[in-house]
């Protein structure tokens, strides 16, 4: 099993309601990239200065699953709309034993 952790800090002058289709456009790939075995996406709730907005939290049997993912036209465009919105993006990739 991998996981795919990512994290959204978005740009100040990013809107709330951008910010809600940019978490319901990342469900939405649930349903659209079959390599997915589960995800899980929110809003941050605690609102820490060290807080990012958006987490992420999917797995995938294996690296080709990730691939796979990663690749695909849907999660692109959503990458494409995470960036533009964002001023920082983190992420971790790491396989459960």
């Amino acid at each position: 099993m991998l996981t795919h952790i990512v994290v959204w800090k978005y740009k100040s002058e990013v809107s709330d309601e951008r910010r809600r289709e940019h978490v319901e456009r990342l469900r939405d790939l649930n349903g659209r990239i079959p390599e997915i075995q589960s995800l899980a996406v929110g809003a941050d709730v605690l609102g820490l200065p060290r807080s990012y907005h958006t987490g992420l939290v999917a797995t995938f049997r294996d690296r080709d699953g990730l691939e796979a993912y990663t690749v695909h036209p849907d999660h692109q465009a959503v990458v494409d709309l995470g960036r533009a919105i964002s001023e920082h993006v983190v992420s971790v990739d790491f396989e459960d034993e």
